[in-house]
């Protein structure tokens, strides 16, 4: 009876094996990565341009809670991209676009604080800081002057939502690392979606 073991031979690459270890650290964050729901997705014209609305579901688990509430800064990432197919080649990327809200817990006043952009915001709860990238609304994706799109062109849009946790202080980087209580974030949420037609902004 002969028995089969798989270890990195001689006549193994050095290079696939890095690959199976690399694979073998990647893969169980795959696996708990759709822990973020993404619904009502929308792309809506303005008069700055091209502005996203989308609503995601989560639960806040204990340990991210602990964390927050202990001084630790965490880092949301929402990303949106907007590509165009290609039959003859690659999907042209046509717009690509992120933004980070940073919950912060200042024990002084006991309120949780979101930051993005130069905009802050304050809440007596948990909960409600966490409705401000919940519910995202009149994000701008997509300026009015911006040449790399056209009207009546067909799109596919792309959104998601994740814990940065490259952002993370050093120690809790190494303590997230395949740890499941720390892993939150969505699967890409795919849609069609065709650019309608800009308000007309009457001359003065």
């Amino acid at each position: 009876m002969m028995v089969s073991t798989t270890v990195c031979s001689p006549s193994v690459t050095k290079r696939l094996c890095f690959l199976l270890f690399a694979l073998a650290l990647v893969f169980p964050a795959l696996l708990w990565a759709a822990e973020i729901e993404v619904s009502n997705p929308q792309v809506m014209a303005s008069d700055d341009g091209y502005v996203l609305s989308a609503d995601f579901k989560f639960e806040f688990n204990q340990r991210l809670e602990e964390a927050v509430t202990k001084g630790v800064v965490l880092y949301f990432v929402a990303e949106f991209e907007l590509t165009k197919p290609r039959w003859y080649w690659l999907e042209e990327k046509a717009v690509s676009r992120s933004q980070t809200y940073r919950l912060s817990y200042h024990a002084l006043t006991r309120q949780y604080r979101v930051s993005t952009g130069g905009l802050h915001q304050s809440f007596a709860t948990l909960n409600d800081a966490l409705l401000v990238f919940s519910h995202i609304r009149s994000w701008l994706v997509i300026d009015k002057n911006d040449k790399s799109v056209h009207l009546g062109e067909p799109y596919q849009a792309a959104l998601r939502l994740r814990l940065d946790l490259n952002q993370l202080p050093r120690p809790f980087q190494i303590t997230a690392l395949g740890n499941k209580e720390w892993s939150l974030g969505s699967d890409w949420k795919l849609w069609q979606a065709t650019l309608p037609a800009l308000p007309v902004v009457d001359a003065k």
